[in-house]
């Protein structure tokens, strides 16, 4: 089924938009879920509520891009609920994936912040796009998606050796553009 036709089951509050949005997207959610909390139940629980939290927020917004606004919800509802469980045990690619980043973005917030967190958003995806599609698609799929290392030499048939230094050095060059748009790392 097209996007188009979900988001406007949505709008029309049928529930078939939910069944819908399970079938075509919800391997997709269980994925990104499980790359972040490695918990077959947490990862359902997560799924079933980014289907909630997309039914209470679509007559609100019309995504452009469903997949992404689905991705995005299930990301955030998975950083919570690992947030939650982290003061108990550690999921240790997330740890790891994180740990790798914190030279270039401080985990740092205050309410006087959400217009630099804006600028830093931005500015990481100008960065990004001004990369090529392999290291790009390499970067997001291990700090957006968490996938592992290994994950990404067979997504991409590189070697290990050759992702870890492709991440190194964007993580490099990242630094530096954001110390050259003004933001401190």
């Amino acid at each position: 089924m097209e996007d188009r036709i979900l988001i406007d089951l949505y709008w029309a509050r049928d529930e078939k938009a939910i069944q819908e949005t399970s079938t075509k997207y919800g391997r997709l959610c269980f994925y990104i879920a499980n790359n972040i909390l490695r918990n077959t139940e947490d990862c359902e629980e997560c799924v079933n509520d980014t289907y909630f939290a997309a039914w209470n927020a679509i007559p609100d917004k019309r995504p452009d891009k469903l997949s992404v606004f689905l991705s995005r919800i299930t990301r955030n509802l998975a950083l919570k609920k690992y947030e939650y469980r982290s003061a108990i045990k550690r999921n240790p690619s997330a740890t790891v994936s994180f740990d790798e980043l914190e030279d270039c973005v401080s985990g740092r917030y205050n309410v006087e912040s959400e217009v630099e967190n804006q600028h830093i958003e931005s500015a990481i995806n100008e960065f990004l796009w001004g990369q090529g599609v392999e290291k790009r698609n390499i970067f997001i799929r291990r700090y957006w998606y968490f996938d592992s290392i290994e994950t990404i030499c067979s997504y991409t048939g590189f070697s290990q050796s050759k992702v870890k230094s492709i991440l190194y050095e964007m993580r490099l060059k990242l630094r530096k553009y954001l110390e050259s748009e003004g933001i401190e790392v």
